[in-house]
């Protein structure tokens, strides 16, 4: 299936993975103008994110009967609380309001990420072709054009005051584009089934490393190819930039793979690449050597995460589905949150060549779990 009918059969979904990717792109961008703007140091900073994750941890209970309650509305309404919400941190002038402004961001954005992933779940399983890879392509899509509108708008001279309240806008824009009929499923009748814990605890496994792995070059690379290396900041500049890209490209190009592979041979295939390419990274003897370890790392990374959350919603069954995906989701993002300190902490302890070899140890942990996770049994 091409990519394009790819995007039109889950259309409404692409809209909600855009909608939350023209958030986050925005808020990246911001975060110099938040910091300074707050008076926060970089510890301080960095503990005030986590916020984020507090808000995010009220998904876990809120999304499945938020979706069961709302139906085919659950979808562009969770993204006008969304829209709503990216306004915010243009009144964030104190630490106090910008951490409360994160936990209303953390809840409503993963509120929605849950929500979307299950869409696409759904339709996963009503057509029996594979969407994941898309729907992903389509956030960092979003996330790198919202980066760069935002940096236009600020060398233009535009400050918070102007530019959340129009990524607002923009999100809100999509939400009319997000409601698609949904299959209603019966909890009321047959035996009430309990969540089948260990395909959200393998499943949420390989999406938490994959994740893990995405935050900490996206947080470090820069870094490594400036201190390591000697790069210049334009050059230290490029390495994330080099993730964002070829993540984009991996997750288009598993649109097609995985119409030809299932599941967890992309995940097994994918985790090579990424092991390989972040390995090339840490051994680099100069700034390019290190893009082409960033680059082949970014295509094989891309494709785990939303491979992982396609897994454990075509074994689910389908009354269980947004439950399922909803606590695989959340015990992913946790990556996102603890895995740059915990970089951190390596690098202090051992430096970022080995800081940067431990993530391919932690890599290598998706193999075993993906046979394992083989093992459970498959919903017909």
């Amino acid at each position: 299936m091409s990519i394009l009918s790819a995007l039109a059969l889950s259309r409404a979904p692409v809209a909600a993975f855009m909608a939350v990717g023209l958030t986050w792109g925005c808020i990246a961008a911001m975060a110099p103008v938040l910091k300074a703007r707050i008076g926060a140091d970089d510890a301080t900073y960095g503990l005030l994110l986590l916020a984020t994750a507090i808000g995010l941890s009220f998904t876990l209970y809120l999304a499945p009967r938020w979706d069961r309650r709302m139906g085919a509305l659950a979808l562009p309404l969770g993204t006008a609380m969304l829209g709503f919400a990216a306004m915010l941190p243009a009144v964030a002038v104190t630490m106090p309001v910008f951490f409360a402004i994160l936990c209303v961001l953390g809840m409503v954005s993963g509120l929605t990420d849950v929500v979307m992933n299950a869409r696409v779940s759904e339709v996963e399983a009503r057509t029996g072709r594979s969407l994941m890879n898309v729907n992903h392509a389509m956030f960092s899509v979003a996330y790198a054009i919202s980066a760069l509108l935002t940096g236009a708008l600020r060398e233009a001279g535009f400050g918070p005051e102007v530019i959340f309240p129009l990524t607002g806008l923009l999100v809100l824009a999509t939400a009319p584009f997000q409601r698609m009929e949904v299959t209603p499923h019966d909890d009321t009748t047959g035996p009430v089934s309990r969540l089948p814990v260990a395909l959200v605890a393998l499943c949420g496994g390989i999406v938490l490393i994959a994740f893990m792995a995405e935050a900490t070059v996206e947080a470090w690379s820069a870094l490594h190819i400036e201190r390591t290396l000697s790069g210049g900041a334009a050059e230290g500049a490029f390495g994330p930039a080099m993730l964002g890209m070829t993540m984009a490209l991996g997750r288009f190009s598993g649109q097609a793979v995985a119409a030809r592979l299932s599941e967890l041979g992309v995940i097994r295939l994918a985790t090579s690449f990424a092991i390989l390419g972040v390995l090339i990274a840490a051994a680099a003897p100069t700034p390019l050597v290190a893009y082409a370890g960033f680059g082949l790392m970014g295509l094989g990374i891309s494709v785990i995460g939303p491979m992982g959350l396609a897994l454990a919603g075509r074994l689910s069954a389908p009354r269980q589905r947004t439950a399922v995906i909803a606590r695989v989701a959340i015990i992913g993002f946790l990556g996102f949150f603890f895995a740059p300190a915990l970089m951190g902490l390596g690098a202090q302890v051992m430096g970022l060549r080995w800081a940067f070899a431990c993530v391919a140890l932690i890599l290598v942990m998706i193999w075993p779990l993906s046979y394992f996770a083989k093992a459970q049994p498959r919903r017909p």
